[in-house]
């Protein structure tokens, strides 16, 4: 049997001359008509990156399944087995592979999200075919109950209805999945994410804006400053059009910088189309025939998280911290409309190509994330998302930056456009330089450091530590906290 290959079909799925672009795979016999089938039920609800990474765990899965052709006869058996392969990879300790994958072992998180895109593509097929899954659910044990109840009420605890999921909670904390993915380690939250302040500087001046071309340098530097002083994604950035950025009533030096939803933010201009529509999603289509990026794959695509909006235009307005970052964007703002004045457009994205074969066309990541990387590289810098160096990592900047300033955590959530206060956790918690530096100011007021002959401080008992400062790994209080949930029959 042949490799499975890995394509980008168009798929035209009725008489309305829409078609869809997505991932997919094709075998000798064709498409993989049950996995397209299972995409195209999802089309509407799920990412491209969810799309790419069950084709991709479909793939592993078919390969797997050719190079062990004669070793399984359960299916079940089978894709256990497979889980197995892609924790420990399949070369032995001789250094050999006598199933020709040579597979290396893959982080417990991407296995664990492999597992669970294929689980959810056999239970369709199960449920289509009349088959039994490879995944089937099974009674779980007191262990997995415990696990899986904790987990029930971390997801339903802020639920506004979630009162009348009640009589549903014995059936999910019953049940557990015959294949579950391995427990990941728990992720820290430290300043090694957030870009580095005494580094700004030199990297906006010299960096996005040491590149030859004004024109370049400008567009890179707005985005630089919508990111590090607003906190905006590279990618929501992305969608900004010409028309949202306003002169700031109350600061006449400053702009209003708002970023619409691609398809359901309001038109400019009072805009209404043939059949009375608004949004900015009918607005393209009406005026340029361009589908908003959002929807598009490929290269073009531009992605959008926020949830959260601000107005019911649907839109987010971006607030500078500090203000005078406002002021600054003004000033090359006014500088970049008279390059965009001078260049042909189709669109009405405000960031878009200067180069000469793409000239005039919206601004794509791929594009932006190299002028970055490019960016760095002429201030002798590397890009480390461990270390702060990623375009990410200014949203990171600044969380840590509103809250070393002490503003209250719901202006922070409002600010960073979050839907919940837990969101940004990863956003403001304390790193490990200022946890080591805020230990060594509280064992001074206790009298001196233990090397200069000052007794220890008393350790509190059990039930005392359990109070304070797990709020991080226990933000819900199920075991910790003056009145823990679930208090272990005490």
């Amino acid at each position: 049997m042949l490799t499975p290959v890995k394509v980008r079909a168009k798929v035209i799925a009725d008489n309305s001359g829409v078609a869809l672009e997505l991932p997919t795979l094709i075998t000798e016999h064709g498409v993989l008509g049950p996995l397209l089938d299972y995409q195209l039920t999802h089309e509407h609800d799920r990412s491209d990156s969810w799309m790419q990474r069950l084709v991709h765990a479909t793939y592993l899965l078919m390969r797997y399944m050719n190079a062990n052709a004669e070793c399984f006869s359960d299916p079940k058996r089978l894709f256990e087995s497979f889980g197995q392969r892609l924790y420990s990879g399949t070369i032995g300790d001789d250094g050999f592979d006598p199933s020709g994958l040579y597979w290396l072992p893959t982080s417990t998180a991407t296995t664990n999200k492999m597992i669970g895109a294929l689980t959810g593509l056999t239970d369709w097929l199960a449920d289509q075919q009349g088959t039994a899954p490879m995944n089937p659910l099974r009674t779980a044990d007191s262990f997995e109950r415990r696990l899986n109840y904790a987990a029930w009420f971390r997801r339903n605890q802020h639920d506004f209805l979630g009162h009348i999921k009640d009589t549903s909670v014995s059936e999910t904390v019953n049940k557990a999945r015959s294949i579950r993915g391995r427990r990941t380690v728990v992720a820290v939250h430290d300043d090694a994410i957030a870009f580095p302040d005494p580094l700004f500087t030199r990297f906006f001046l010299e960096g996005m804006g040491g590149i030859g071309d004004r024109r370049v340098a400008v567009r890179n530097q707005l985005i630089l400053l919508m990111m590090h002083f607003a906190g905006c994604r590279e990618s929501d950035a992305l969608h900004l059009w010409v028309q949202d950025v306003l002169v700031d009533p109350k600061h006449a030096d400053s702009v209003i910088v708002r970023l619409y939803h691609p398809e359901d933010g309001r038109a400019p201009n009072n805009w209404r189309g043939r059949n009375g529509k608004t949004n900015r999603g009918a607005y393209l289509r009406e005026t340029y025939a361009l589908t908003p990026r959002n929807r598009l794959s490929g290269t073009g695509r531009v992605g959008w998280k926020t949830k959260a909006v601000d107005h019911k235009d649907r839109y987010i307005q971006l607030h500078w911290f500090p203000k005078e970052a406002g002021v600054i964007f003004a000033k090359l703002w006014r500088e970049y409309l008279l390059y965009l004045a001078d260049t042909d457009r189709h669109h009405p994205y405000a960031f878009i190509s200067f180069e000469r074969r793409n000239k005039g066309q919206p601004l794509t990541l791929n594009a932006f994330h190299d002028a970055y990387t490019q960016a760095l590289r002429r201030i002798g810098e590397i890009p480390s998302k461990v270390d702060g160096r990623s375009p990410h990592s200014h949203r990171h900047a600044m969380g840590r930056r509103l809250e070393r300033a002490g503003v209250d955590p719901l202006i922070i959530k409002k600010v960073m456009h979050h839907s919940s206060l837990v969101s940004q956790e990863p956003y403001t918690a304390p790193g490990i330089d200022r946890v080591t530096d805020a230990l060594d100011t509280v064992q001074l007021h206790l009298g001196g450091r233990p090397e200069d002959g000052a007794p220890k401080p008393p350790i509190p008992p059990w039930e005392e530590l359990l109070r304070h400062g797990f709020e991080d790994i226990d933000p819900d209080g199920l075991f910790s906290g003056a009145n823990p949930k679930l208090n272990q029959g005490r």
